[in-house]
């Protein structure tokens, strides 16, 4: 009797070691059915992450296999098509549960491209990963309810647009603060690659003239100027920080 308990407790202790075995499970019991799951939006769209997800437990029950879930994502570009910078998947087999857990990058700017003297353009959305998104995005964003007001735009000719200026645009705007971003209207780099800021603060237009480098410097002073100016409730109608060593306002009488 002592013995036969004993095998009943060994085999029963293998089989839990086995299932344990997430890669054993997956890849030996294809065919699975009623797998439930748990998804983690982050601050992902829900349709477009949803639609996946379904895609990949339906793909799941029929192979059994997280390996080949993982291949079908790089494949057919699920990830990129679905917006998404970074996910997880798990599947836990005694409880029969996939997991999924996303996240997405944040929208920063709604990019404007023009050519031909500006009578082409395309629009795209600067995420803060430094990529340039579709702008379905922003309105599955909105949507959720994930993004409430509007993006500042970004204007800028295709000439200019390459790797190291989106990187560069990236970290000034992903840098400043939730409160100084708010007050970003409009930036627009030219032919000249000479960087202009539109700011709205408490209503009234505030054109900065950055000039062709050492932007992030520039910004970096151009958020104490507006604290300071806002303070003495004094907005400057014209900002210009093209010399970095001085800074030049010019007030509009109106206001």
């Amino acid at each position: 009797m002592k013995r036969n308990q004993m095998s009943l407790i060994f085999f029963s202790l293998m089989t839990v070691l086995f299932l344990l075995d997430s890669d054993a499970v997956t890849s030996m019991t294809p065919g699975l059915t009623e797998v439930k799951y748990r998804t983690s939006f982050g601050s992902c769209p829900s349709r477009a992450v949803g639609k996946m997800t379904l895609q990949l437990v339906k793909a799941f029950e029929d192979s059994g296999s997280l390996r080949s879930l993982k291949e079908m994502i790089v494949k057919e570009k699920l990830d990129q098509r679905s917006f998404i910078s970074s996910y997880s998947v798990s599947y836990d087999p005694l409880r029969k549960y996939l997991n999924f857990k996303y996240e997405c990058p944040n929208p920063l700017m709604k990019v404007q491209i023009y050519k031909n003297n500006g009578l082409e353009s395309y629009e795209a959305i600067l995420v803060d990963n430094g990529e340039l998104y579709d702008p379905t995005y922003e309105v599955l964003l909105k949507t959720d309810k994930k993004l409430s007001g509007e993006l500042p735009f970004l204007a800028l000719p295709v000439g200019n647009m390459d790797d190291d200026v989106q990187r560069q645009i990236t970290k000034i705007v992903a840098g400043m603060d939730t409160a100084f971003r708010k007050k970003l209207s409009e930036v627009i780099l030219n032919e000249s690659g000479e960087l202009t800021v539109i700011l709205s603060v408490k209503g009234h237009p505030s054109s900065v003239f950055l000039g062709k480098d050492e932007w992030n410097d520039k910004v970096i002073k151009l958020g104490r100027l507006v604290t300071y100016m806002e303070s003495k409730n004094k907005i400057p109608a014209i900002i210009n920080l093209t010399n970095s060593k001085k800074v030049v306002v010019k007030f509009n009488d109106r206001f």
